[in-house]
């Protein structure tokens, strides 16, 4: 399902969507088209693209082409999916440690659908980390690796 989605190959392309997508939550999926549990998520990520077109822009970048990205966000585990609003990071407390990106697929549909729900009414407010409305049974556990201490 990865080639139902556009994708970002570049540092400039990543740049240009942070800056340009307005008044939608920007989903940046980072990972790599063939990995399965990446296919798992991109899956979810277009099927729920069209019911959310109003609020929602969803983009896929490939770790491997943007290596500044990947670093600066940690990206150690893939896929991993970071969200964006006005050029703001958006953090959200999924009861982890890390509340700057879900790692992992999401286990269904509607688990995406409210996040991004919450992700969107919480931005529009002006608050910059929510709480996740999905239940902690259906956010995969890991564990952190900090690299370079």
């Amino acid at each position: 399902m990865s080639f139902l989605l556009p994708k970002l190959t570049c540092k400039r392309d990543v740049d240009q969507a942070i800056k340009s997508v307005a008044e939608k939550v920007l989903v940046l999926r980072f990972g790599r088209d063939d990995d399965a549990v990446c296919l798992q998520i991109d899956d979810i990520l277009a099927k729920t693209a069209h019911d959310l077109s109003k609020m929602v822009a969803i983009y896929l970048v490939d770790v491997d082409k943007v290596p500044v990205y990947t670093q600066y966000f940690d990206i150690s585990y893939i896929p991993s999916t970071v969200f964006f609003f006005n050029g703001q990071h958006m953090k959200v407390d999924y009861g982890s440690p890390d509340h700057t990106k879900f790692i992992g697929s999401f286990k269904t549909k509607q688990d995406f659908i409210d996040l991004i729900e919450v992700i969107y009414r919480g931005a529009m407010r002006g608050k910059l980390i929510v709480r996740s409305p999905i239940d902690p049974k259906n956010i995969p556990k890991y564990d952190l690796l900090y690299q370079g201490i």
